[in-house]
C-alpha cells in the first residue's frame, strides 16, 4: 500500500523505474546519486535561474518579516508571533533542499552521503509538517480574535503562544523521527540513484530491497491522521469564523472583519491547493513525463516560502505600514 501523495511525502509523486545499466549489486551504499531532473540535464543551468530567484526572494522576504516584527513593538502579538514561526519554518524548508539542488544544477555535484540524505529528508519533512501545524495555530488565533474578541488577549497570552509553538515543533519532530530510523534499517541492494534533486521519504524507500510496507503504512498514517486532522481543524475554525462574520450587522463590518483573514486564507491556499493538484496529476497524469512531475513539484516546494512573506507583507496593514516607514526613513 502506497502513501497518499502530499507535500510531506512529495517524493512518491515521481514513479520511476531504473534501467538495468543503472542497477548494481551492492549493499548499503555510503552515498546516493541525485540526478536532478532526468532528461533535462543539458538545461540544468537555465532551470536553476528561476529556482535561485525564488530562493533569494524567500530568504529576503522571510528575514524581512522576522526583522519587522522584532523591531516594531505594535507587532508583538499572537498573530505576528505565529507569523515569525511560519517565516522561520519557510527558511528551513527551502534551505534544506535548495543549496544542494543548485549544487547539482551548477556544479554537477550529485553525490550525497547516506547520513546527509537522511538528515535532509528529516528536516524537509519535519518542517513541512511544522508549517501545517502553524497554519492550524494561526486559524485558532483568527477564531479567537473574531468569535471571542474580548477574551483574545486573555486566552492567547505570550505563554500560551509559546506552548502552542513548542507543541507544534515537538509534534512534527516526533512524528517524522521514524522516517530516518526506519530507512536506516533497510538493506539497499538495487541502486543508489534517486531521480530527483533532493532526498524524500518514499524516494529512498523505493531503493530498499526489503519489505518496506511499514514505511509506506506509516507515511499514510502521517498524511491521513496528522495532516488530515490539520485540514479538518482549519475548516472547522473557518466555519465558525464565517458564521460570526455573517452575523455582524453591517456590510462594512463584515468586510473589515473578513479582511483580517485574507492573508491567512491566501497562505493556506498556497500551501494546500498545489498538493491537491499534484495528487490529481499523480493519479490521473500517468502519461505526463517524469521531468514535468519533478519540475512542478520543485516549484510547489518553493512557492509557499516565497509567497508567504509577500502575502503577509502586502495584506497586513501593520506590517505594510512598518515597512513603508522603514524604507522612507532610510531614504531620508
Amino acid at each position: 500500500m502506497q502513501e497518499t501523495p502530499f507535500c510531506l511525502s512529495v517524493g512518491h509523486l515521481f514513479p520511476y523505474s531504473m534501467s538495468d545499466s543503472n542497477t548494481t549489486d551492492f549493499t548499503n551504499p555510503s552515498t546516493f546519486i541525485l540526478l536532478g531532473i532526468p532528461g533535462l540535464e543539458a538545461s540544468h543551468v537555465w532551470i536553476s535561474i528561476p529556482f535561485c530567484t525564488m530562493y533569494i526572494i524567500a530568504i529576503l522576504g522571510n528575514f524581512t518579516i522576522l526583522f519587522t516584527v522584532k523591531t516594531e513593538p505594535s507587532l508583538h502579538g499572537p498573530m505576528y508571533y505565529f507569523l515569525c514561526m511560519l517565516a522561520f519554518t519557510d527558511l528551513v524548508v527551502s534551505t534544506s533542499i535548495v543549496p544542494k539542488m543548485l549544487a547539482i544544477y551548477w556544479l554537477n555535484s550529485r553525490e550525497i552521503d547516506f547520513t546527509a540524505c537522511l538528515i535532509q529528508l528529516y528536516f524537509f519533512h519535519c518542517f513541512t509538517m511544522m508549517e501545517s501545524g502553524i497554519f492550524v495555530a494561526m486559524a485558532l488565533d483568527r477564531y479567537v480574535a473574531i468569535c471571542h474578541p474580548l477574551r483574545h488577549s486573555t486566552i492567547l497570552t505570550n505563554s500560551v503562544v509559546a506552548k502552542i509553538g513548542l507543541a507544534v515543533m515537538l509534534r512534527s519532530g516526533m512524528v517524522i523521527l521514524p522516517y530516518p530510523f526506519l530507512l536506516r534499517q533497510w538493506p539497499y541492494c538495487r541502486t543508489n540513484i534517486i531521480p530527483q534533486p533532493y532526498c524524500a521519504h518514499i524516494a529512498v524507500v523505493k531503493l530498499a530491497c526489503a519489505d518496506t510496507h511499514i514505511s509506506s503504512y506509516y507515511g499514510l498514517f502521517v498524511v491521513l491522521c496528522v495532516i488530515g486532522l490539520d485540514v479538518i481543524f482549519i475548516a472547522l475554525s473557518y466555519t465558525q469564523i464565517l458564521r460570526a462574520i455573517f452575523s455582524l450587522p453591517t456590510k462594512d463590518a463584515r468586510l473589515k472583519t473578513f479582511g483580517t483573514c485574507i492573508s491567512h486564507l491566501c497562505a493556506i491556499l498556497a500551501f494546500y491547493i498545489p498538493s491537491l493538484f499534484l495528487s490529481l496529476m499523480y493519479r490521473f497524469g500517468q502519461n505526463v513525463p517524469l521531468h514535468f512531475h519533478i519540475l512542478i513539484a520543485n516549484v510547489y516546494l518553493l512557492m509557499p516560502p516565497m509567497l508567504n512573506p509577500i502575502i503577509y507583507g502586502v495584506g497586513t496593514k501593520l506590517i505594510r505600514d512598518r515597512l513603508l516607514r522603514l524604507f522612507t526613513h532610510n531614504r531620508t
